[in-house]
């Protein structure tokens, strides 16, 4: 503060000079005139543009910026299957292979002696499709029975996709009666 008094004082006396008054449309080019003897000096303020509202011509008016879409969220699979657990995944799997073979389902409890059993290992990537079909304990003595299950399993994918797995590796057992229908030991109504 003392240098600003001390600069005010020291300062001589500016002559008069008429110079034109800046019009609103332009700005100073150089600092405001001198500030005569015993007046504050402040800075000049620094002039900002603002930016003019669009202004309607020809009858239209303006429409407003639309805002982008939230990104969109992975699709999930309309037939998905939220198992966490190649168990929990085995009922979605048979109520697939249920639904997409219905007429073929055996009803009720099976008979004590089953014409075939067998053991299949199915291997499935993200979208339900079959990788691999394992057989961990084949129908030998029944190979029609093999190919049937095979055939049967491959046209019912693809499966409920395994998204919480990203891929599945399930086992089932399947139980057939000589009458060509089947349970799935999963689903089974039991044996008498």
């Amino acid at each position: 503060m003392a240098a600003l008094v001390h600069y005010v004082e020291t300062r001589k006396p500016a002559t008069l000079t008429s110079t034109p008054a800046p019009t609103p449309a332009t700005k100073p080019a150089s600092p405001a005139a001198p500030t005569p003897p015993g007046l504050p000096i402040t800075p000049p303020t620094p002039q900002v543009d603002t930016p003019k509202p669009p202004t309607a011509s020809a009858g239209k008016t303006p429409k407003p910026p639309t805002p982008k879409p939230p990104p969109k969220a992975k699709a999930e699979p309309e037939n998905a299957s939220h198992a966490t657990t190649p168990r929990t995944y085995r009922q979605d799997a048979a109520r697939h292979l249920y639904a997409r073979n219905a007429a073929r389902i055996y009803k009720g409890k099976l008979q004590p002696l089953l014409y075939a059993v067998g053991v299949l290992q199915v291997h499935l990537d993200q979208n339900g499709k079959i990788k691999k079909l394992y057989w961990m304990r084949a129908p030998k003595h029944a190979p029609e029975v093999i190919r049937e299950i095979e055939r049967t399993v491959r046209a019912a994918a693809p499966y409920p996709a395994p998204v919480r797995m990203g891929g599945v590796v399930y086992t089932d057992t399947w139980l057939w009666d000589k009458s060509g229908k089947f349970q799935l030991d999963t689903l089974t109504e039991g044996q008498l």
